[in-house]
């Protein structure tokens, strides 16, 4: 069969999404893009705001209304944890964030189908109870073992990402993701090793570290081993490759966490830790699990064993109860840790979570106050990069773009650079200027 797939979401859905097309493609299916035509079209949803649910809605919406004949499969976590909503939409399957080998053989099995009604009448005179809806949604808080899904980028890219973790125990005041993926399943070090070894092989030459929260990696494995443990393991396995971490919890970034690091030549030095909010008043409201005290001691340990490192986070703003004298603190907070990247949100009450049933911060407040924390980003990003200018990175060259080369130094900046046939090229290049919000270099002989 055709299928065409539409991600929604974080890294991890990217990376399952993957997953499945490595599946679709191992059993002999092909896979197209969403516009093209096609036998099914798969929806891999996201559900951690109310926006991202509705997102996921239209383009269920749009999949329904522009291929009637074609088979709808949704997956992901807004059909984990709204399955009815999406039973509505007059799907065709609805499965959730587990078993995607099942999910594409069901997938299979409805597509079959879906040819032996045609084969009896054409698909507008189908009659209502004709349909029949595969459901294959389970209970993400019973799980235990983490799913094993094959490793693997899209074809001729550069980067690959490597889910080593699952689900997530924190219970964040404004966050579904506890429910909609279970709890923390970690994968075992050796297959972790095997398949960055076999991305290695294929061609990746950076490989991201992901999953839900993998700051909780190790927790549920014999004799708990950390975060650092699987980063020192797979940086000796494929010591030609670069690795990155994906978001991290202030927790993990300890003395023996930076000393350990600061030892392995092939980690970027880019750490993306959540903050959300930079008052501590606001923290509690949200049941993080940190104060800006804490925050504020992994920046400095950061900074104190790496050279220039990028420390990057999320910022949510308006967050329920959020006052301004909360706000301006944040504010300031933001500036003292001087981030290199930052992904600001507006709050969305997440219906299920106990932030939605808190006093809401008017939607006209949290916008501006996205707005303000954006400007103080943009400056702190170009400080950032003002910095760069003059120093010499290892780059990781991913595509041309109008006559020179794109790709993205360890720290992850955006480097341009003129140049000739450097996909997938790895060269020491100087930055020479800045523009604010990119770096222009010149590849060293």
């Amino acid at each position: 069969m055709r299928a065409a797939i539409y991600t929604l979401g974080c890294k991890v859905n990217q990376y399952e999404t993957q997953a499945i097309e490595k599946l679709l493609r191992e059993r002999g299916h092909s896979v197209v893009d969403f516009d093209a035509d096609a036998d099914a079209y798969i929806i891999n949803t996201c559900s951690v705001t109310a926006v991202s649910g509705q997102k996921s809605r239209q383009v269920i919406r749009r999949a329904r209304r522009e291929h009637p004949a074609a088979v709808v499969a949704v997956c992901g976590c807004y059909s984990q944890t709204a399955p009815g909503d999406v039973y509505a939409l007059g799907v065709d399957l609805i499965a959730g964030t587990g078993d995607r080998a099942g999910f594409v053989a069901l997938l299979e099995s409805a597509v079959a189908a879906r040819g032996d009604i045609e084969q009896r009448t054409t698909r507008e005179n189908i009659e209502p109870g004709t349909r029949t809806v595969r459901e294959a949604v389970d209970d993400a808080r019973a799980r235990r073992n983490f799913e094993l899904l094959p490793a693997g980028g899209l074809s001729g890219r550069t980067r690959a990402m490597l889910k080593v973790e699952d689900g997530c125990n924190n219970f964040c005041a404004y966050c579904i993701i506890p429910y909609a993926r279970g709890p923390v399943r970690s994968e075992p070090l050796p297959e972790a090793v095997r398949q960055a070894r076999e991305l290695a092989a294929d061609g990746v030459r950076e490989i991201v570290l992901t999953g839900i929260e993998i700051s909780s990696w190790g927790r549920d494995l014999p004799g708990s081993p950390a975060l650092i443990d699987l980063t020192e393991t797979l940086c000796a396995a494929v010591p030609g490759v670069r690795l990155r971490l994906g978001s991290l919890e202030p927790r993990t970034v300890t003395a023996d966490f930076c000393r350990r690091a600061r030892a392995l030549p092939n980690l970027c030095p880019q750490f993306h830790l959540s903050l959300q909010s930079g008052c501590d008043d606001t923290l509690k409201r949200m049941r993080r699990r940190y104060d800006t005290a804490r925050y504020r001691e992994s920046v400095q340990l950061l900074r104190a064993a790496f050279d220039n490192p990028a420390i990057t986070t999320d910022l949510i703003t308006g967050f329920p109860g959020e006052t301004e004298e909360e706000f301006a603190r944040t504010l300031d907070f933001l500036r003292e840790c001087a981030f290199a990247r930052m992904h600001i949100f507006p709050y969305s009450p997440r219906p299920g979570t106990p932030a939605a049933d808190m006093p809401q911060v008017a939607k006209a407040v949290k916008d501006e106050r996205a707005a303000r924390a954006k400007a103080v980003a943009d400056t702190m990003r170009a400080e950032y990069l003002s910095d760069c200018v003059g120093r010499e990175y290892d780059v990781l060259f991913e595509q041309s773009r109008g006559g020179v080369f794109h790709g993205h130094a360890p720290n992850y900046a955006d480097v341009y650079a003129p140049g000739d046939a450097l996909h997938n090229e790895c060269r020491r290049t100087r930055i020479v200027s800045s523009d604010g919000a990119a770096l222009y270099g010149e590849i060293l002989p």
